[in-house]
């Protein structure tokens, strides 16, 4: 089981770096690995922070989110002696520093600019490969900061598309239900517990979370962060990752690059709950609440790629059993997304 050991949920709680830092007992030297437009918005502060206390701190760009970036970061982490990473940035930024760390054997922190996913706390990592974006195992991070002052300014579809990730977590336990009565695959309540919770949390706030206040992005920081720990407590990312996220990959294998992850997902968990039986319609309505899409015309994307993606969602990590365990054939996936009005 692997847990954070120190979470700072707060205004301007980047300048708790360095607190962090000596509190984690991680060394002098740090690498932040951050990107082109989260250099100037994080990336810097947190170095001239930590340089102005002592450290020493190098800044890596990441530009995308292959294998070659990860490969680059780690030889800059050698090169200047690194005793830990940090991430600071959106989910690109810290996949990259947090598969990093695990190849290189040292701890990284983890300081997101935006609550768009659960992938800020979580142990796997997004990797983009022969074009295709694949899941690898990586490390959860030591310590998380999340400056709900820098999260509250990013535009508001992360946040939703935040949303969107964490209340796809009702499927993912009724798919992980369904594999524990089917297949016997091993099960946790108290994960399953967590997860739903937190789902329900953003739920329930649906009509309270807004645009640029510090208290919306607070609540969907620690819903996130609690998603990650159920996550940990599981071993796995079943409390978190089920049907819908199969039909989000799917939609990026058909037509990359068209939406945001979160988007997908929480398209997903509509037609998804749907298939389990469930109350689709309070998923559809806390989604547009939320300013989450909640139909494929809302993210541009044809009706067409939509079926298609249902229907091929199924061979998407087969080995995961889900509602889609053999697959929808054209004319229920129709029916599904019809029905649910998402197309």
């Amino acid at each position: 089981m692997e847990l954070r050991r120190r979470v700072v949920i707060g205004s301007d709680a980047t300048l708790e770096v360095t607190e962090v830092c000596r509190d984690l007992k991680l060394g002098a030297g740090a690498l932040i690995v951050t990107g082109p437009t989260t250099k100037n918005i994080a990336g810097k502060k947190i170095a001239d922070i930590l340089k102005e206390d002592g450290f020493e701190a190098e800044l890596f760009i990441a530009t995308t989110s292959s294998l070659d970036c990860v490969d680059q970061a780690e030889r800059l982490a050698r090169d200047v002696n690194a005793c830990f990473l940090i991430g600071a940035g959106g989910g690109r930024s810290i996949d990259i520093a947090k598969l990093s760390s695990v190849r290189l054997g040292i701890p990284f922190l983890s300081i997101p600019t935006a609550a768009s996913h659960d992938g800020i706390c979580s142990a796997q990592a997004s990797i983009t490969s022969n074009g295709e974006t694949t899941s690898a195992k990586a490390q959860a991070p030591l310590g998380i900061i999340a400056d709900t002052k820098i999260i509250s300014k990013a535009p508001h579809r992360l946040l939703a598309a935040g949303c969107g990730d964490i209340i796809s977590n009702c499927t993912a336990i009724l798919d992980w239900q369904l594999a524990y009565r089917l297949r016997n695959e091993e099960y946790s309540e108290y994960a399953a517990a967590l997860s739903q919770m937190t789902a329900r949390m953003i739920i329930d706030s649906s009509r309270t979370i807004k645009p640029g206040l510090e208290e919306s992005a607070r609540v969907v920081m620690k819903a996130l962060i609690s998603s990650g720990v159920a996550m940990s407590i599981a071993g796995s990312s079943r409390p978190a990752s089920g049907s819908e996220q199969k039909f989000a990959h799917a939609i990026n294998r058909i037509a990359p690059k068209r939406a945001l992850h979160g988007e997908l997902c929480g398209l997903g968990t509509i037609i998804m709950m749907y298939l389990h039986g469930g109350n689709w319609e309070t998923i559809r309505a806390a989604l547009s609440r939320l300013g989450g899409p909640t139909t494929a015309a809302e993210l541009n994307i044809e009706n067409e790629i939509i079926i298609e993606a249902l229907t091929i969602a199924h061979k998407i990590r087969p080995e995961r059993y889900t509602i889609l365990e053999n697959g929808l054939t054209r004319e229920a996936a129709i029916k599904a997304a019809e029905i649910t009005r998402v197309i």
